[in-house]
Formats: structure tokens, sequence, C-alpha cells
């Protein structure tokens, strides 16, 4: 039995919303104090102004996500918070690298290590994708399985924050999204959280329609977006509120970290740096142990690979599988919160509660596959 708590939810958005509130009330709670007492000690930034901030960013969601939006609330009213408390959870990332927040120390990054691996590299001719998430051990306990059924829309499952509306995740079309942080500063412009972009991806019916979201969004910062599709096909985005660039598999084999690969926008090229040096050693770790994939035609033993690739201790603290560094305070120590392995021939979903080295990968109870 999986250790991670599991929130289903179905129905119109603002009663799927408050089924979740109430569900996920105490873990929400434990977020909003974590954060209020994160900005205040990094930056001097108080939860209040946070929130006050994010009223800029409720029309453009509005417009974006109507029905997000309405679930939005019921999320808050089932938490008895404010909605603004739920957006300000769902764009923590994006209130990192708002110059209106300057102050907030950008190292606070998220970090995360994202795959595909296609028939070609998998050795049992079956689709995996999957990721470590990597982000501030604070919120370890507040972490959550969402499964949303929202007919017509296919359902939704999505490893989650608790009050935010999407993340990494797959649904019912075979569509599945994982996701890495970018780092750098932009423009002044406000735009649409990535909670919520990642949660449109996985609203998708088909691989075009999903695609089509973060190509059309008006986005907030920059993230890696790596989207896969059950029929073995997946292409990588590394996308800013500018341009986008865009990587396809090697071998059937896609693997994405923290920089960017295939270029450097435009407005950080005199000055790029990566945010997160062991992001330069993780790519090539997953990718070396991944291939390893391809030596059995044995199911069992391909997802056994993957999850050994997924533990690795390269350079730890800092490593594959994350961490708290002991040398950094408390509120600034970040591990790997949860590691997926999603089958999405078979439509299984495996997850562990924290650093793979420390839990055991477990399945899901629900496959993406089933509707009801």
């Amino acid at each position: 039995m999986t250790n991670i708590d599991l929130i289903e939810v179905s129905g119109a958005p603002r009663a799927r919303g408050e089924q979740y509130g109430e569900a996920a009330r105490a873990k929400i709670e434990q977020a909003i104090a974590f954060y209020a007492e994160a900005f205040v000690a990094h930056s001097a930034v108080s939860w209040a102004e946070v929130t006050e901030r994010a009223k800029l960013w409720m029309p453009l969601v509005e417009q974006f996500a109507p029905d997000l939006v309405e679930e939005l609330h019921g999320i808050a009213a089932g938490a008895d918070v404010s909605p603004l408390d739920v957006l300000a959870l769902n764009a923590r990332g994006d209130i990192v690298h708002d110059r209106a927040f300057a102050s907030v120390d950008p190292a606070q990054e998220e970090g995360c290590s994202s795959y595909a691996l296609l028939p070609e590299a998998s050795g049992d001719g079956k689709v995996y994708c999957g990721q470590n998430w990597d982000w501030l051990a604070g919120v370890q306990n507040t972490t959550v399985a969402l499964r949303v059924h929202q007919p017509p829309k296919p359902t939704v499952i999505t490893v989650v924050e608790a009050g935010q509306v999407g993340r990494q995740g797959a649904n019912s079309t075979g569509v599945a999204v994982n996701a890495n942080g970018l780092g750098g500063r932009f423009d002044n412009s406000i735009g649409v959280p990535q909670t919520f972009i990642r949660r449109r991806i996985l609203d998708s019916t088909s691989f075009g329609e999903a695609l089509q979201v973060p190509i059309t969004a008006r986005q907030q910062i920059a993230a890696n977006l790596l989207l896969t599709h059950a029929d073995g096909v997946a292409v990588d985005l590394e996308t800013t509120p500018g341009r986008h660039h865009w990587l396809y598999p090697d071998d059937d084999l896609l693997v994405h970290t923290n920089h960017y690969i295939d270029w450097v926008p435009d407005q950080l090229r005199t000055s790029y740096r990566p945010t997160s040096p062991s992001s330069l050693y993780r790519l090539p770790l997953l990718r070396k142990g991944l291939q390893r994939c391809r030596s059995t035609d044995d199911s069992t033993e391909t997802v056994k690979l993957v999850a050994e690739s997924l533990r690795n201790h390269f350079g730890y603290p800092n490593a594959l599988c994350c961490h708290p560094d002991e040398n950094e305070v408390p509120l600034k120590q970040s591990q790997t919160l949860t590691s997926s392995i999603v089958d999405l021939t078979d439509g299984v979903f495996w997850v562990t509660q924290g650093p793979p080295c420390q839990s055991d990968f477990v399945a899901l109870p629900w496959n993406i596959y089933t509707t009801s």
C-alpha cells in the first residue's frame, strides 16, 4: 500500500474543489504556515504581501482556465482558507522569480530530473516516464496523489503539494507531463502559473492538444516540460515567457534536468550560468542508468533498473536522489519529495513518498486508463 496520501474527487469544478479542500485541509494549513515562515525568513516578505501580489494573477488565470478557478475557490472553501492563499500556493514557484519579489533568494530553485523511456529503449517494448521531484524539504508532508474525475475531460492523476491544481502526472488518454525548473528572471509581465499550465496539459484529450497548451499560454517563468504519449512519442519543451525550444528523444530516450540544453534565452545570454550545478551531472547519470534497460525484455527488471537509476547518490546530498544539505538552514534545505515511474502502456503509476532510497515505489490503487 502506498504511503503517500490519496485524494479522489469528482463532479463539477466547485464540488471537486470542495472535496479536495476538505480532504487536504490540514496539509494546506501546513503548507501556508511553512511558506509564510520561509518568505519572511529569507526575504522579509510577509504572507499577506504574497497574497496581495497574487491578486494580479487572478484575472489572467480566470481567462486561461475559468473551470480551474472555480475548482480553486472550492479548494479554499473546503479548506477554510482564502482563495488567494490557494492561488499563492499554486504560484509559489512563479513568486520566487517575480521581479516584484526580487529580494527572494532565487537559490530556492526547484530541482527535478525527468525522463521518457520509449519502446526501443525500455527493453520490454513499453513506454515509461516519470521524474524525481526535488523541492524544499519543509513541504514533504504536504504532498498528495490526486485523482480527478471530470467527464467529458480525461481522468487525471497528478502528484502535487496540497492545494495545487496540477503538477507531474498522466491522464486517461495516455498523455503525461513531467517538469523541471530552468531558472532565470525575465521581465515584469504577469503570466499563468505553472500548476495551471500543467493541469491544462493533463486535461487534454490528445498529444497535439497537450502541446498546444504551453505553446499558446502566456506563462510567468521558464520551465522545462517533458510531454510523453502512450503511443511512444515524447517531446521536450524548454519554455520561457518568450521563445520556446524543443528536443526529441535520442535512441528513444529523453532526459532533462535543470539547465538549458538546446539554447540559452536572449534575456539570459550574456550572463547565463546554471542555477543548479548538480544538474550538469544528474543528466548524464540518469541517461546512463536508463540506457541499461535495453539489456532486458522483462518488465519487472525494467522497472527495477529505472528505480535504481533514480536512487543514484553521486554528488550526495545534491544527487539525483536528493537529500537535505545539513550546511543549509532548515528552511532552505531541499530533497526529493517524490519519485515516480509511470507505465504508460499498462497504466500503472508507481510513486515514492520521500527520496526513492528511503521508500519503495508503490503502485497507486488507480490505473490511469480506468475512468470510473
